[in-house]
Order: C-alpha cells, then sequence, then structure tokens
C-alpha cells in the first residue's frame, strides 16, 4: 500500500488540489504563495489568503523561547503575504495545545502574536481554541493589493534575472524563529518583480517551484549565492553552500527582474532598501530544468533537494 512518505508533500499537494472547484472571483488557486481572489464590488483591490500551521516537534521544539514560537506562527503567514507584493491585512489563529500546557506560556505566544502582527500593520480578529497532544498554532491570513498587482510565481520570462533578498543557509541554529517577514520588501517589488516567492523549503526545492510554475528553466550562478554565516556553524559533512540550497525556512524572497530593468531596478533598490540583495541567475527557456553553475562554468542539474514534509532528507 502506498502510503505519503512514498510520493512526499508536492504530490500529495498536487493529488489533493487536483479536482477542487473554481469561479470567475479566482484570479489565481493552489500553486501560488497565497490565493488571489477579486470578489464582485472588491474595488480597486484584490485579496491574496494563506494559511500555515506551525507545530511541535516540527517546526519547533518545547524548550524552545515561547516569544519567538508565537512570533515564527504569524510570521510565516507574512512571509506569504510579502511574496505576493501584498499588504497584511487580518489573521485568524487556531491554537490546538494539551491540557498541561501553563498558562503563562499561552499568554507568552498570544502576546508575541499580536505583536508581530501589529508591527506589520495586521489585525488579528478571531480564531479558535482545542485541546490536543501537542502545541500546534494554524494561522489564516488575508492581506490585499491593487486589482491585478500581485506578484506570482507564474510570471518569470525568458532572459529574466533571478535575485534574492538577505543570506541563505543554517536557519535551523536560530534564523527559523526570529526571521523578519520582507513585508516592505515584497510592496517595493510589486513595481518590479516578473515573479516571486518566498523561501520556505529552501532555494533547490523553490527554484523548481518557480520553474515549473513559469513553465521555464533557471541557471543559478553558485559563486553569487549570498550564503549566510550560520550556515558555516553546523559543523556536520555538508558544506555552506549546500546549506544555503537545502536548509530552508530563510523566509527571503525569490524573485525575478525583466533584464532591461535590472540596471534600473539596482538603482533604485539601493536608494530605497537597507536589506541587500543580489542577482544569482537566471531565466531560460529549458521549461522545467534548474541548473547550476559553478566558478569554473561546469554546469549541472541541481535536484529537488531542499525540504519536504513526508519525504525523508
Amino acid at each position: 500500500m502506498q502510503t505519503l512518505s512514498d510520493i512526499g508533500e508536492s504530490e500529495i499537494i498536487r493529488r489533493i488540489t487536483a479536482g477542487l472547484e473554481s469561479s470567475g472571483e479566482v484570479v489565481t488557486g493552489p500553486g501560488d504563495d497565497c490565493a488571489v481572489i477579486r470578489p464582485a464590488g472588491s474595488g480597486d483591490c484584490d485579496w491574496v489568503l494563506t494559511s500555515d500551521p506551525v507545530i511541535e516537534n516540527r517546526h519547533f521544539t518545547r524548550d524552545a523561547d515561547f516569544a519567538q514560537i508565537g512570533h515564527k506562527a504569524i510570521a510565516r503567514t507574512l512571509s506569504d503575504i510579502a511574496a505576493m507584493g501584498a499588504d497584511p491585512a487580518w489573521a485568524l489563529i487556531n491554537i490546538v495545545a494539551p491540557a498541561d500546557l501553563p498558562v503563562d506560556d499561552l499568554e507568552t505566544l498570544n502576546a508575541s502574536m499580536q505583536a508581530t502582527a501589529s508591527r506589520e500593520g495586521m489585525l488579528i480578529i478571531g480564531g479558535d481554541v482545542s485541546q490536543g497532544p501537542e502545541l500546534q498554532v494554524h494561522v489564516f491570513g488575508i492581506g490585499r493589493c491593487p486589482t491585478g498587482a500581485a506578484v506570482l510565481r507564474s510570471g518569470a520570462c525568458v532572459g529574466d534575472r533571478l535575485y534574492v533578498t538577505g543570506e541563505l543557509g543554517g536557519s535551523q541554529l536560530r534564523h527559523h524563529l526570529c526571521f523578519q517577514p520582507r513585508i516592505a520588501e515584497g510592496r517595493f517589488l510589486r513595481d518590479w518583480a516578473t515573479a516571486m516567492l518566498d523561501l520556505s523549503d529552501g532555494l533547490a526545492t523553490d527554484s523548481h517551484h518557480l520553474a515549473e510554475q513559469s513553465k521555464v528553466g533557471l541557471r543559478l550562478n553558485l559563486s553569487a549565492i549570498p550564503i549566510g554565516p550560520d550556515a558555516d556553524q553546523l559543523y556536520d559533512d555538508h558544506s555552506p553552500l549546500y546549506h544555503a540550497l537545502t536548509d530552508g525556512e530563510d523566509f527571503e524572497l525569490l524573485f525575478c527582474i525583466a533584464a532591461d530593468r535590472c540596471a534600473a531596478f539596482d538603482a533604485a533598490w539601493a536608494e530605497t532598501m537597507k536589506l541587500p540583495c543580489c542577482a544569482i541567475g537566471e531565466i531560460t527557456d529549458a521549461a522545467g530544468r534548474v541548473v547550476t553553475v559553478d566558478a569554473e562554468g561546469q554546469a549541472k542539474p541541481l535536484s529537488d533537494e531542499g525540504f519536504q514534509h513526508f519525504r525523508a532528507r
């Protein structure tokens, strides 16, 4: 009998979304960081909708700071909204908790979620609580952007340059609990990017998502990938570059800029944003194929080796 571990997260999603119905109000359904909805009478804006859980012993351990757990729960959803170039609006929170969880811990968790949401202009407007064997926080987030302005994964064109914000790798040391969702950067990129997503599963996996959704190929320059200092502090058998490609939970933005706009974009970014970003590759016509190029110019295919639920690393 085939099990979920046999097929992995991507195939599970493909199967359970294959038969979903749609309507004229659904601009973008499954396959992007958020769904995009344009309800009748919505005026000059589209709504972006997303949901994300954080689960004990999967996304955090019980010895983690509850303020950081609360931050991560909200920030993951905010990162999805940022990847659409949208502005946060509202959130609903469902909490599953064991009966022996100290009340003080729950209050710390809640205060942190409210603080992170408020800082980014999001209101927590409701939710539910239930008893369960482990702590889980499920967040449903809603954002908005001007009509037709949401940046999708499917807009990349051959010749576009591929960029990434920040640094990658080693997130398990601390970054996965204290990262900052790139809301301001996503809003800025709404006027520039042809395609965008956030790096939650790792560059190796998420680059394939971009290629698949845009029906293009990607060529990554390994020497250009910005590797964070934590990627060199894991002391295992893997290189910092391997961690930058596969660790996941970087929550940086991976995006494309049309080649003829790159010079103007670089200047505008440098003038406006404090966070560094850099070009790490380009879009090719080899649909669905992601390759890396090393410092010697040697090219080879990049496997989909980032994080996927249900699949062993």
